[in-house]
């Protein structure tokens, strides 16, 4: 048997290795006809005689498909090689080589020997792990060119061939996590906390589910892709620190990101775990009414990821979150919010108890009166909470959504409706922080009740919500997850808050006692609020108001 010129020669002395080779077409009908198809079991295999050289290849094109027999044969670059077009999109492939030209997947090429005028094909699958490792390094090639469309297609084709194969999908995802940390500037991006969702999405609803974990899993990858698109490694300091709280918090307070990252390390090589960390990173986290409520719920989330996927993202996930934490600007340092400060220092060490407070004591107080208001049902920090989310469900559900429309209005009046959902999951964090950290409440609490007073001034108390109410609590879930599968949104950004607040809102309404009804209520109002976004086009790009208000600050630039 001898080898087609399409395959590299045999080396001086060598055995040609026939095992595993099966006739499949006749050589002189194929150079006749210059091309054909041939099928055996599965596999749709396109064979081309190109001169004295004849190529075998899958078919189907990698990126969508469509039948490669239909493509156009040429030579490639300098009269060398044998260049296949898929003429559907362009995409062009060095049969000599292998390379993909222009494109994105590998395409499969088999192994030609010719003999007897037949033309013999090795059909043999290569090892389960050279699969999967091949699927790995095309899925890194996907991440590394990520758009909207074409290369998110890629990451899921690549996917689904490393599960093919026999990866355990989380491999991937770990995978994805060490290739984006350390370019992400400032640390944590809703990456994370998408991740952390999404995934637990997966074991709720999807575990059997091939395509839905599937479209969970390149959602989850996806976003780490987009969120460091052309981005350099911003790379973390080196050191190493014995480990101490008291440092750490220190650190972080000192946006000292050497300090921090050197304190980390030396947990992590003493053999702590996230849950040893959880108190200092706490303590941090809730230390300001900082960046707008990201600092809490990306700790909270960074915990639940690490608690799926084990230590071996621990560290790359823990030199994130201290970045973020460093790096978290101080809302209640701005006029707005200036007195948070002053509402904690006030907070009663020993409060007399009082009657449960409820939403309506919350509703429509602007900022400092919120905050004091909190001060007084500080007996009861479940109690307060359940008031303050309750309070939030209501605001998101009368958001005045003509709000985020004006474009006549100045910078600090951009509010949409991820103002209000943002209140929601914060809301969610703080009650996962503090039940664990509790005399982090009193921080936790009137941060809340900023958010409350902040949005104040963007709700419609007569605005008719009749339509949003739940009657049917589990099957509206079921149907809001059916929704949030196929959410098509193109931005990762939006449908992560989608998801945060859906996972918010189910976590928080579980807590709620009693019957769901079309009355007014904490769990009744989430419900009715998460609907209502759900189902409410949510507007992202604003050009006429970024413009509007470009012109009027430069206009009294000096």
């Amino acid at each position: 048997m001898t080898s087609s010129n399409a395959q590299p020669e045999l080396a001086a002395g060598a055995v040609a290795d026939t095992a595993g080779f099966v006739a499949v077409a006749d050589l002189a009908k194929l150079r006749a006809r210059g091309s054909m198809v041939v099928k055996r079991g599965k596999k749709q295999i396109v064979l081309f005689a190109s001169g004295p050289a004849v190529y075998a290849c899958n078919n189907r094109c990698p990126h969508e498909g469509y039948p490669l027999s239909e493509g156009t044969l040429s030579q490639g670059a300098r009269g060398r090689g044998c260049l296949l077009t898929c003429n559907w999109h362009n995409w062009k492939f060095d049969l000599e080589s292998g390379e993909t030209l222009i494109g994105g997947d590998t395409l499969r090429r088999y192994p030609v020997r010719l003999e007897d005028g037949k033309v013999w094909l090795d059909l043999r699958d290569p090892p389960a792990e050279a699969r999967a490792e091949a699927a790995l390094v095309g899925l890194r090639a996907a991440f590394e060119r990520h758009d909207r469309f074409r290369e998110y297609e890629h990451m899921a084709r690549e996917l689904a061939r490393y599960m093919k194969a026999g990866g355990n999908p989380l491999e991937a995802v770990r995978q994805a996590i060490h290739w984006a940390h350390d370019r992400l500037e400032f640390g944590t991006s809703h990456a994370v906390a998408t991740a952390a969702d999404w995934l637990h999405f997966r074991q709720w609803r999807a575990q059997d589910d091939p395509v839905a974990s599937l479209a969970i899993l390149t959602e989850v990858i996806g976003h780490f892709a987009w969120d460091c698109l052309r981005e350099p490694s911003y790379p973390y300091p080196e050191g190493r620190a014995p480990y101490r709280p008291g440092a750490l918090v220190a650190a972080i307070e000192a946006e000292d990101e050497a300090a921090a990252v050197a304190q980390i390390r030396g947990a992590l090589a003493a053999g702590l775990s996230y849950a040893d960390l959880e108190a200092p990173l706490a303590e941090a986290a809730l230390a300001h009414y900082a960046d707008f409520g990201h600092s809490a719920i990306y700790l909270v989330k960074t915990g639940q990821l690490i608690e799926r996927l084990g230590p071996a993202v621990a560290e790359p996930l823990l030199l994130a979150l201290v970045r973020s934490l460093v790096h978290a600007f101080r809302e209640d340092l701005i006029p707005e919010f200036r007195a948070y400060g002053p509402a904690l220092e006030a907070w009663p060490e020993a409060p007399e108890p009082s009657a449960p407070p409820g939403p309506e004591d919350f509703i429509g107080l602007a900022t400092p009166a919120a905050l004091a208001r909190a001060g007084d049902f500080a007996a009861d920090p479940r109690a307060l909470h359940r008031a303050l989310l309750g309070a939030s469900a209501w605001q998101m559900l009368h958001f005045d959504a003509a709000a985020q429309a004006r474009n006549d209005r100045p910078v600090q009046d951009n509010v949409g409706w991820l103002d209000f959902t943002h209140a929601l999951t914060f809301g969610n964090a703080v009650r996962e922080i503090c039940t664990r950290q509790p005399h982090l409440w009193p921080r936790g609490l009137l941060q809340m009740a900023c958010f409350l007073g902040r949005n104040t001034a963007y709700v419609d108390r007569n605005l008719e919500v009749a339509e949003w109410r739940v009657d049917d609590g589990p099957a509206f879930f079921e149907a809001a997850a059916a929704g949030l599968l196929d959410h098509g949104q193109p931005e990762y950004i939006l449908s992560g808050h989608l998801l945060k607040t859906f996972m918010a809102v189910r976590a928080e309404a579980s807590l709620e006692s009693g019957a769901l009804s079309r009355e007014a209520g904490p769990r009744a109002d989430l419900l009715a609020g998460l609907n209502r976004l759900l189902n409410t086009p949510i507007k992202r790009k604003f050009t006429l108001r970024g413009a509007r208000q470009s012109l009027d600050f430069v206009a009294r630039e000096d």
